[in-house]
């Protein structure tokens, strides 16, 4: 119970078709299972419905889109208007492929505005919201997925530039709310076997997702397999919990030992 009596938003709570569990998903039923109430928030109403429902633990699911600031607000509003309090704000949204990412020669201006709007601007603005609430309570943990192609060869311009601004203002968060007993950090996850990374492939090449998969698992150092949702959620974990309560700033590769071998 490592979070008992906390409460987090989780942006990003439902998750994309696919035959695995995504990051999203995975952290909002391990801070269920670790005591949090947990504000499960999608674009995807349907799909936050099902993340609250095997959540459990009053888990409730909120409709927002990270693309207007409005709705950020509001969901930080709910989740203030639920349990009084705001202590975690978990923001688990990204998008590359699937928003019509394309190398630097390629990419257009509708696609690049889209995939900035999702990957960092929503992370900004509901930043933006949630602060006043930690200031005011003196307390507070933010902790975002960024991803390792912030700092790896990465074919794709809007997915790579963004993850790679989500770590410049995580440390501008944290220095500059530090004393105010904020914590902000990043995850930096590597390959991983998640909707996201691996039905959204399947859906654009034509490959198998058997094929996909193992051309994947062959780049990860560790065991030569990917790491699953349940690693980004157990890292999320930590980070939002007081055991890393003197962790802020920090950037966290949960890739298998990828960007060491990049390194």
């Amino acid at each position: 119970m490592r979070l008992a009596d906390k409460t987090a938003l989780i942006i990003g709570a439902g998750q994309s078709p696919g035959e695995t569990l995504g990051n999203g998903r995975a952290t909002c039923l391990r801070f269920a299972q670790e005591g949090a109430r947990v504000l499960c928030a999608d674009r995807d109403l349907g799909s936050a419905e099902e993340t609250a429902r095997l959540a459990g633990h009053g888990a409730v699911a909120y409709r927002a889109d990270v693309t207007v600031e409005a709705d950020m607000a509001a969901a930080v509003a709910e989740a203030v208007r639920l349990w009084g309090r705001l202590d975690i704000l978990h923001y688990n949204v990204g998008m590359s492929l699937a928003g019509g990412d394309a190398p630097p020669t390629e990419i257009t201006e509708a696609a690049f505005d889209r995939i900035t709007a999702v990957n960092l601007r929503g992370f900004v603005m509901a930043v933006k919201h949630a602060l006043p609430v930690m200031r005011q309570q003196q307390s507070g943990v933010i902790v975002s997925i960024s991803s390792a192609a912030a700092v790896e060869s990465y074919p794709y311009v809007a997915y790579k530039t963004t993850k790679a601004a989500m770590l410049a203002f995580t440390e501008q968060v944290a220095i500059q709310n530090a004393a105010y007993g904020i914590r902000c950090n990043a995850i930096l996850p590597g390959l991983m076997d998640t909707p996201m990374a691996v039905d959204t492939r399947v859906r654009h090449t034509g490959k198998s997702r058997v094929e996909v998969a193992a051309e994947r698992d062959a780049k990860v150092p560790l065991r030569r397999k990917m790491g699953t949702a349940w690693d980004v959620a157990n890292a999320a974990l930590f980070l939002a919990s007081e055991e890393a309560g003197f962790i802020t700033g920090v950037c966290l590769p949960v890739d298998g030992g990828r960007l060491v071998q990049i390194g």
